[in-house]
């Protein structure tokens, strides 16, 4: 017995390290040795590229934190947040709306990184607080923003899902639209940082929403995530075709990270969905920690599960990756024990459904993202569509991490290129 749980510590240490956004254990060190301060680091910075951040202030707050201590984290990154916003509120005082948008965007994208790593007490008020900033700082730059940025309430079974619709302009005009949504930790804020800053820049109106287990929805709501994603989005094309300025036989759905299953797994029974993008790709979340069918059986025993979880819990104390996989995962997922969450992922594959697939759909996969080994081209080959294509990044182009993080510009080209000739042949097909 002691054989084995020395297997079962190893592995389930090993699964909730190669969680989406997890980190890159073979990455380089930005600052940080932890893999997931060190990448959280990059997402952050990364989004200099589109109004999101800027070097000087990323690099300054990092410098400031405690390795591994994640009371030092969101100490440094609120003090940031707070000077951008204080500084956009006096720029807007001045009559200065450019500079405040920026400053706006900037605040959103630090209060969301601050917020980070509170998931360990899924009670801590801070966890809807700095969020709230977050949400609000955005609202904040939106409204001064060159192009339209409208918040939306989805209507969604005897509630709402909020989004925001991201248009080219105010004429009314229809477009293609892409729909983005993020996957295991983002947000809806985000995710215009990441893809509708250069999406709507290519005449695609865009728009991004948060459904269970995600941003405001998990927060607030308290709904968490269901593997059959396709109640979700089906709302969702519900709510898009009804607005005038979309071309509602041009819509497409891109999933980032986690959302590298939920939206193949949508688009497998919403038709109406014209081209999908998974970046990253993910067949079977569950099947990543390696599990033999002995060591699942002793998953769902009284005595094994209390073993994984008394030594998960050990090892959350000083592993700060660890820790903030598996807090978020019970908190995103509703469950009280590390494995109790195991279990909860299990329906999370795309084995039975991915041969649905019928439209358009890109696989992205990135060289060096070791957080989902093989998932990526796994998915490829369960799908029959007839026009599927595999997008790999390179450390070469320097677009390796996971989700291309601080290559977004690359990323944006390479996957957006696609999506053109996707719904050019679309436009031509009438």
């Amino acid at each position: 017995m002691k054989q084995k749980s020395s297997v079962i510590n190893y592995l389930t240490w090993l699964f909730a390290l190669c969680l989406l956004w997890s980190g890159n254990v073979f990455s380089a060190e930005l600052i940080f040795k932890d893999t997931q301060y060190s990448f959280q680091t990059l997402r952050t910075l990364g989004y200099a590229v589109s109004g999101g951040a800027d070097i000087g202030e990323v690099l300054k707050t990092a410098y400031l934190i405690k390795e591994g201590d994640d009371e030092s984290w969101y100490r440094e990154w609120l003090k940031t947040a707070e000077h951008c916003e204080k500084a956009g509120n006096e720029f807007l005082a001045r009559g200065k709306a450019s500079s405040a948008r920026q400053e706006f965007f900037k605040a959103s994208n630090y209060y969301r990184t601050s917020e980070f790593f509170l998931h360990a007490r899924p009670d801590d008020p801070r966890i809807v607080s700095v969020w709230k900033k977050s949400r609000d700082s955005f609202l904040k730059g939106a409204k001064l923003a060159d192009h339209p940025i409208i918040p939306v309430s989805i209507p969604f079974e005897g509630t709402t899902l909020p989004g925001y619709l991201c248009l080219v302009d105010a004429s009314g005009a229809k477009r293609p639209l892409l729909i983005v949504q993020t996957g295991f930790d983002g947000t809806k804020e985000e995710l215009y940082f990441e893809t509708a800053y250069f999406a709507v820049k290519r005449g695609y109106n865009v728009l991004l929403f948060e459904g269970p287990g995600q941003g405001e929805v998990i927060r607030i709501q308290k709904l968490p995530f269901r593997p059959n994603w396709e109640t979700i989005i089906t709302p969702v094309v519900d709510y898009a075709i009804n607005r005038n300025e979309v071309d509602d036989k041009r819509i497409a759905l891109m999933g980032i990270s986690f959302g590298g299953y939920l939206a193949p797994r949508a688009v497998a029974f919403e038709k109406r969905i014209k081209a999908c993008i998974a970046n990253g790709g993910v067949y079977d979340f569950h099947i990543t920690a390696h599990l033999t069918q002995d060591l699942e059986k002793y998953l769902d025993t009284t005595k094994g599960a209390e073993q994984i979880d008394e030594d998960i819990y050990a090892k959350m104390k000083i592993n700060p990756s660890l820790r903030w996989a598996m807090a978020n995962g019970m908190f995103t997922f509703h469950a009280k024990s590390p494995s109790a969450w195991l279990k909860m992922t299990r329906p999370y594959t795309m084995k039975d459904v991915a041969a649905k697939i019928t439209c358009p759909i890109l696989i992205v996969d990135s060289e060096e993202d070791k957080d989902m080994p093989g998932q990526a081209r796994m998915l490829y080959n369960a799908i029959t569509s007839p026009r599927k294509d595999f997008l790999l990044f390179t450390k070469e182009e320097g677009a390796e991490e996971h989700c291309q993080m601080g290559a977004i510009l690359i990323s944006n080209a390479r996957i957006l290129d696609w999506l053109d000739d996707i719904m050019m042949k679309a436009k031509k097909g009438r």
